[in-house]
């Protein structure tokens, strides 16, 4: 590439497959020597630190879940003393006890060199002004937003999620050019901005979204109402540092993600064995670099897919696509395994249907029972919900090979979320009423 990158690499498949080879082994090294569990554990699968594996003995090493993160509560995976955690993060999640993953200094600097590519590969310059609309505090989000603005050197903004009226008024007085949240967030906001007739008042260029699913009619909707110029889909989860791990470039052609940072391997969520390129299996992780919780292959439930080829923008960077869902987010329904993405797909074939949906399981008299919540794009007229709901009904159908009910409600009627949106609620194991 012509462009003179200062954080993203330059590295050819054979200097990654090298950088790969020997961060494995240190990895694997670190931790044998650092952490009783994960020394059991690779013991018993027949591995000795002084041997040197290559990346096709991959499959040897056992993979880490998410039981053990909790069963080593409140520092799992630590693989150093003590003294060296400088930091702590925690998860998001809501059940049970919180996976607490620890940092040393050396992985805190790592984690911001790693943002500040995200920052690079999305085209912002030290002149931009990034305001961030995502968590701060036990989360790795707005730590990891700010440390890698803050790398980069652009300008931060840290406001957090919420707090409306300070948003609007600082895209206002401050012209920010760059905005960081969850596709949610950025929806709502672009909401008000319409409500309050703000879109002439601000300066708004990009944004950069992860850390939930999304459609593109979502996409679309707050790019257009926003102003945007271009948006860019994020990577990350807080067991790999937290957001960063990857970003889209702008022919928006896959995520880049950082292989010599960490390897991706994409299996089968059954039998765990690689699935074919190009098709849709859970990431599994294992880092190269990380000290104080070293990842070994592990598996994150999110689903997606290596993209083979070269992208066109050029850069040699490899990819794998958005995060199409998790493997836990799977709900069966009549015998039919359904995710929620599933759905999303089918009501992308519908103009009339606007981009927010939810969808809620109850039992009746022994028997399961779906509706699915649409809210009609605005400006669509409320006398076609009946003839869109049952058109929307026989796609689902036949895509999804089971029947629910389907339910067009106004713009604006569902649930809206500074955060991650709830697309699924599950009431099956309430009490049946009559």
């Amino acid at each position: 590439m012509s462009v003179p990158y200062r954080f993203l690499p330059s590295l050819s498949p054979e200097q990654t497959a090298a950088i790969q080879t020997e961060g494995l082994n240190r990895t694997l090294r670190h931790a044998f020597a650092g952490n009783p569990r994960y020394r059991e554990r690779l013991a018993g699968a027949g591995y000795d630190p002084a041997q040197t594996l290559g990346l096709d003995d991959l499959s040897r090493i056992p993979v880490t879940t998410v039981d053990e993160l909790r069963l080593g509560y409140p520092l799992p995976l630590l693989s150093v003393p003590e003294s060296e955690v400088v930091r702590i993060h925690a998860s998001s999640g809501t059940t049970g006890k919180r996976k607490i993953l620890a940092y040393t200094q050396n992985d805190i600097d790592t984690w911001k060199d790693m943002f500040a590519r995200c920052y690079e590969l999305a085209g912002l310059t030290p002149l931009d002004r990034v305001q961030i609309a995502v968590g701060y505090g036990l989360w790795t989000a707005g730590a990891g937003f700010q440390l890698g603005c803050e790398r980069f050197g652009a300008m931060s903004v840290p406001i957090g999620p919420g707090n409306m009226e300070i948003h609007l008024q600082l895209l206002e007085d401050l012209q920010t050019t760059c905005l960081c949240s969850t596709a949610s967030m950025a929806l709502l906001l672009a909401e008000e901005v319409a409500k309050h007739n703000l879109r002439k008042k601000i300066s708004l260029k990009k944004a950069i979204f992860g850390a939930e699913t999304h459609t593109p009619k979502m996409r679309a909707r707050f790019e257009e109402w926003l102003g945007l110029e271009d948006s860019f889909d994020i990577s990350g989860m807080t067991e790999l540092y937290g957001p960063g791990a990857g970003l889209e470039c702008a022919a928006h052609a896959g995520i880049h993600y950082w292989a010599d940072l960490y390897i991706l391997e994409v299996l089968d969520p059954v039998t765990l064995v690689p699935v074919a390129p190009g098709e849709v299996g859970e990431m599994v992780v294992t880092t190269l670099k990380k000290e104080a919780a070293p990842l070994i292959r592990y598996r994150t439930r999110d689903l997606t897919r290596l993209i083979p080829g070269d992208c066109p923008c050029g850069l040699s960077i490899p990819r794998h696509d958005k995060i199409l869902g998790r493997s836990d987010d799977m709900f069966i329904f009549r015998g039919v395994n359904i995710y929620p993405g599933q759905i999303a797909a089918v009501l992308e074939a519908f103009p009339e249907l606007g981009s927010e949906f939810q969808i809620r399981l109850t039992r009746k008299d022994g028997r399961d029972q779906m509706l699915v919540k649409i809210e009609r794009k605005l400006g669509v007229p409320a006398d076609l919900d009946q003839n869109l709901s049952e058109a929307v009904s026989v796609e689902m159908r036949k895509h999804l090979l089971a029947r629910g009910w389907v339910e067009i409600v106004a713009p604006g009627e569902l649930p809206r979320s500074f955060g991650k949106t709830r697309r699924l609620i599950d009431d099956r194991n309430a009490d049946e009423r009559p």
